[in-house]
């Protein structure tokens, strides 16, 4: 085997929170220089074993869609990782619960490896969870719309952020957050290794604006 197929059977077998309702999620695309991550799978994601396969997915992938790369196209070639790779199960008061901080903990060790192995030139982070593990803060404000650079595993990488693609957030409901959306959007398309990862077939020549496409006046962030 590989030392990715190491990884991927640690991680696949991995049964360290039991806490958790679910078991490993990821979506592994070998040779990757871009990852996403994000917070946590959910009981579709559970169902399917893949990452992002309801809802929150088809916003995720029509916002890459608009800067002219499919579905299929990113997971072939986009690693899809995520602060947890197990649903973490249903809160007390409705909804998927947040990860707790020991299984964030522990999951990192999953994270941290592939990062090693990876090497990523770019990680894009959904949601202020995976923006807090990776750009240590959770403000997406401050961080959608604009380029970072950051270290982990002793790994240093770019970083974009986005908003997380829940029908349950609010923040793309104002108009200046859309145009932050927008912006991050379009370093993705300009970054060399986002270009590189993409080229070939699943690649549009005229991308869109996210900002101007209806879909992206829902509950979506």
């Amino acid at each position: 085997m590989t030392r990715f197929d190491d990884h991927l059977e640690i991680l696949f077998s991995c049964r360290a929170c039991p806490t958790v309702a679910g078991l490993p999620v990821s979506g592994p695309a070998r040779g990757a220089k871009v990852m996403l991550i994000g917070q946590a799978p959910g009981p579709h994601e559970e169902e399917s074993r893949r990452p992002f396969a309801y809802t929150a997915g088809r916003r995720l992938f029509g916002w890459f869609d608009s800067i002219g790369v499919n579905e299929a196209s990113f997971r072939d070639r986009v690693y899809i990782a995520a602060a947890i790779r197990c649903f973490p199960g249903r809160a007390a008061a409705g909804g998927d619960r947040s990860p707790y901080p020991d299984e964030i903990e522990r999951c990192g060790a999953h994270l941290d490896r592939e990062i090693r192995l990876l090497r990523p030139e770019l990680v894009v982070v959904t949601g202020s969870l995976a923006s807090s593990i990776i750009l240590g803060t959770s403000v997406l404000t401050d961080l959608v719309g604009r380029a970072h650079r950051a270290e982990r595993a002793g790994r240093a990488f770019d970083v974009v952020a986005l908003p997380h693609p829940s029908g349950r957030s609010t923040w793309l409901n104002k108009e200046e957050n859309r145009r932050l959306l927008d912006a991050s959007l379009q370093l993705i398309r300009v970054h060399p290794a986002w270009k590189l990862t993409v080229a070939g077939e699943g690649v549009r020549k005229k991308p869109r604006s996210s900002a101007a496409s209806p879909r992206h006046r829902a509950r979506d962030g």
